[in-house]
């Protein structure tokens, strides 16, 4: 299974959502809280072009953000990705 990394901050109910969506699917994941750490985050949005977390990561592909999260899985991509 592929590693799968969300980026998140403590006040952001759409990374609860996507953490609900992978634990309900039996998907672990590594969490890491950008709350205090400006620095990273902003590494991570020049990196993504994205400016809002979650920021998720299956392997070394960047897949977006909780509504992408959910739209992978509503196309039955999700597990495919992780696998």
């Amino acid at each position: 299974m592929k590693n799968v990394i969300v980026y998140t901050t403590n006040y952001c109910p759409y990374c609860s959502r996507a953490k609900n969506l992978l634990k309900q699917k039996g998907i672990a994941f590594k969490e890491i809280d950008l709350t205090n750490d400006d620095a990273k985050r902003n590494e991570l949005t020049e990196k993504t072009g994205c400016m809002t977390v979650p920021m998720i990561f299956i392997g070394d592909e960047f897949v977006g953000g909780s509504d992408d999260l959910h739209a992978l899985d509503a196309a039955g991509e999700l597990d495919k990705k992780v696998r």
